[in-house]
């Protein structure tokens, strides 16, 4: 029995990592790895901790404001301008309580995101997009499993806040049904330590869930980039260019090279050939270089056209295979001739500076 196996097919399993190019195309688009977990914990810690630091001072405000809610305003007539003072006096008294817990709030919402993005300004989530009113795809994402997910962080999330605050409340039982002995000052101020540090308690509790969750969203988010081969090497290609493309690219610069290398073969001094295989275009010009230099060279059919283009423009060409060969092996174009070939050479261009004399 024959099977036939389609290698197509394990090519397009999404199996490697993302590239880099892909984070940063999908990081354009607005998609990380984020925990709306992480926030909403670390907004609680600070407003909890904010509220611990100036629970004094809070305090204190309040019972200004009872003071002079009932020594002062209430003895006040009625009327617009008094109103209207009132008003603006309660709100004064009312910012001062809310306004270090409203900027302890945001401080943490910012470093939350920041901490789990970095700085990100995007578009992209905002725009219109058809699939998202889609009934079939809002059905396949109500019983998805990242909804199956979100459920069990939700109950998650209620069952530790209901633990925490149970037994806290359990192991305070007998203080809080012994308040009706208290002072009603020491009554609020022992309600209030009981909620901060009930507060603070299931914070921790929402900071490890925080944590979980977002390992969780990291390890979704990986998954949800990865590439197949085939994606690899089609971003490769986009890249890069396609590989006919950039063959006929390098075929143009080699032609352009070419063509400003023949363009060099006028003014050189002289041409050292092997007479059928190489030819080297020598100049020497001692107010640019210390020594001669190589203007061009060649071999087999570029060798032809170098000596063709020198005898149009009667440039002496010396024949020596040797030295020929030995050029072409060790020295580029544009490079000057190694020390060891200075007394050859300069045999040659004196060669040359006569028939250039005598001519």
């Amino acid at each position: 029995m024959r099977f036939t196996v389609d290698l197509q097919f394990f090519s397009s399993e999404k199996t490697e990592k993302a590239t880099p190019k892909k984070r940063q195309d999908v990081r354009k688009k607005g998609q990380t790895a984020k925990s709306q977990e992480v926030p909403t914990a670390l907004i609680l810690a600070a407003v909890f901790m904010t509220i611990t630091i100036m629970s004094t001072s809070m305090f204190d405000t309040f019972m200004k404001l009872f003071r002079e809610t009932f020594q002062v305003f209430i003895f006040q007539d009625l009327t617009p301008d008094s109103v209207a003072i009132l008003f603006k006096d309660i709100l004064l008294f009312l910012a001062t309580i809310v306004a270090p817990v409203f900027l302890a709030a945001f401080i943490a919402a910012l470093v939350a995101n920041y901490i789990q993005v970095g700085f990100l300004f995007t578009t992209e989530p905002l725009k219109m997009k058809l699939e998202r009113i889609d009934p079939l795809k809002g059905a396949k994402r109500l019983f998805s499993l990242r909804a199956i997910v979100e459920l069990i962080k939700s109950i998650l999330k209620i069952s530790i806040i209901a633990f925490i605050a149970f037994g806290f409340l359990w192991a305070n039982i007998e203080n809080i049904l012994g308040l009706n002995r208290l002072t009603p000052i020491s009554s609020v101020s022992y309600i209030g330590s009981l909620t901060i540090k009930m507060g603070l308690f299931c914070t921790l509790g929402l900071v490890g869930l925080a944590l979980l969750d977002y390992m969780y969203q990291k390890f979704e988010f990986e998954k949800s980039i990865r590439m197949s081969k085939q994606d690899i090497k089609d971003e490769y290609k986009n890249m890069e260019g396609d590989p006919l493309i950039r063959s006929k690219i390098k075929q143009r610069q080699r032609e352009m090279a070419m063509r400003r290398m023949m363009q060099e073969v006028p003014a050189a001094d002289v041409v050292i050939t092997n007479p059928t295989h190489y030819a080297i275009a020598l100049k020497y010009d001692e107010s640019k270089r210390d020594a001669p230099y190589v203007v061009a060279k060649g071999v087999d059919f570029l060798a032809q056209k170098i000596k063709m283009i020198a005898k149009e423009h009667q440039v002496v060409m010396v024949e020596n295979r040797p030295l020929a060969r030995a050029l072409y092996d060790q020295v580029e174009i544009g490079e000057e001739i190694p020390e060891e070939f200075f007394k050859a050479v300069a045999e040659i261009l004196a060669y040359v500076y006569r028939i250039k004399k005598k001519a």
